[in-house]
């Protein structure tokens, strides 16, 4: 989350950059994640406005988050917009960046529903503690400047609560700028660093995030089953998929297995049988009708072995002497 207030800081030539690492990062990957997808694109979409939103987004000024305004006109929008919207190309550039990476975990492992209900839940914690931090430091302390006069914007809130849940179960080390530290740790760490040499960063966003991670964590913990924010955003999700379902399954191209036609009769041949020559005992083809040793003709109906073997009177030596002049 980055303060504002005066003019923008801008850097060209890093979003082309940002949509390269997109891309090869999806590129990569056998299942493409749709939540993280769809939240780049629309903060990326939000910081360029096009014209075809131009006039359905409000501007960075009606959005800008600040705890007085929030407050005093109880203004929604300054508190579910602004994590959306970017003071600069920088600032977005690297928001996108960390999102990228966080997201591409977290839904794999997650799945996309949960992931959803998830970043609904941090977006909300990490900005309604800020907004009690703020009033806090007012009511308790006196201190006004982040009441009043703090005006700030951007995700970083939201990917700090992400940082503090992707890092919650590991045992590793990570490296915070040239920190190494304990990968649980590094969110505090980071917020550390950061506040010392980055100017214009809102620490209380930050820390928000941070405390929204840790309660999400909390609460998470403490409900057995799957949470109620999450069934009801894979409810939604079966219900504005469903007409896409039912056009796949009217326009869905007729699947045939192995050879002829699906339903009806079976009209395949079948292998025709084998007859035993009740004179000769010589195995012949169903299709023949007159034995091809002796010439006898095919009795009426075809008769088992044991019964075969009893129409048969001639010697085994005759036999054998015609199979010979039959197949030399």
């Amino acid at each position: 989350m980055e303060r504002g207030g005066g003019g923008w800081r801008v850097s060209r030539g890093m979003l082309p950059l940002l949509a390269l690492h997109a891309f090869n990062e999806y590129h990569r990957l056998p299942w493409k994640p749709p939540v993280t997808a769809a939240l780049l694109a629309t903060n990326t979409l939000i910081y360029l406005r096009p014209a075809f939103l131009d006039s359905l987004v409000p501007s960075i000024h009606e959005v800008w988050f600040n705890p007085h305004l929030i407050l005093k006109y109880k203004d929604l929008k300054r508190f579910f917009l602004s994590p959306f919207y970017h003071a600069s190309e920088s600032h977005l550039f690297y928001n996108m960046m960390s999102l990228l990476w966080k997201g591409i975990q977290l839904e794999t492992s997650m799945g996309s529903n949960e992931f959803a209900a998830m970043v609904v839940a941090l977006l909300g914690m990490s900005q309604g503690i800020t907004l009690l931090l703020a009033k806090s430091l007012v009511l308790f302390f006196d201190y006004e400047r982040a009441y009043y006069s703090e005006y700030a914007v951007g995700f970083s809130g939201v990917l700090f609560a992400m940082k503090v849940v992707l890092n919650s179960r590991s045992e590793d080390y990570t490296n915070v700028h040239g920190l190494l530290v304990p990968a649980r740790y590094a969110a505090w760490a980071e917020l550390i660093i950061i506040q010392m040499f980055v100017p214009g960063v809102s620490f209380l966003g930050h820390l928000g995030g941070i405390l929204a991670g840790i309660l999400y964590l909390k609460l998470k913990g403490g409900y057995s089953g799957s949470d109620p924010l999450t069934t009801i955003i894979r409810g939604a999700t079966g219900v504005l998929s469903w007409p896409l379902r039912f056009a796949r399954y009217l326009f869905r191209r007729p699947r045939i297995y192995g050879r002829g036609t699906v339903g009806g009769s079976d009209t395949r041949r079948t292998a025709p049988i084998i007859w035993r020559c009740p004179a000769c005992t010589f195995d012949n083809s169903g299709w023949l009708s007159i034995c091809e040793m002796c010439g006898t003709s095919r009795s009426g109906n075809d008769l088992s072995s044991d019964q075969l073997s009893r129409h048969s009177n001639i010697p085994l030596e005759e036999l054998r002497h015609r199979r010979i002049e039959r197949f030399g």
